[in-house]
């Protein structure tokens, strides 16, 4: 039996988007899923940010102009990717 303690449901989505760190660079990545909390960022073999580290995800080629840049925090590490958690939450 897992123990799972996540606060929000996740939805599968794959969307193009740029994660930006001063030690890592820029990085194009991709999200495995989605969540009104999160995101988890499939990016196996890159150089990642540890955990507690803030970066800025942008989501990449959705609609006209630039979408916003939204700060997130580092909450997990495994092999095949990063769990990441808005710094500010929307609408709160």
């Amino acid at each position: 039996m897992s123990k799972e303690n996540r606060q929000h449901v996740r939805t599968k989505l794959r969307a193009k988007v740029k994660l930006t760190h001063p030690d890592t660079g820029e990085l194009l990545l991709h999200t495995g899923d989605v969540s009104d909390g999160g995101a988890y960022v499939v990016a196996e073999g890159q150089d990642l940010p540890e955990i507690g580290q803030v970066v800025n995800v942008q989501m990449q080629g959705i609609g006209e102009g630039e979408a916003p840049i939204v700060k997130m925090k580092v909450v997990r590490l495994d092999k095949g990717g990063i769990g990441l958690e808005f710094v500010n939450k929307f609408g709160g």
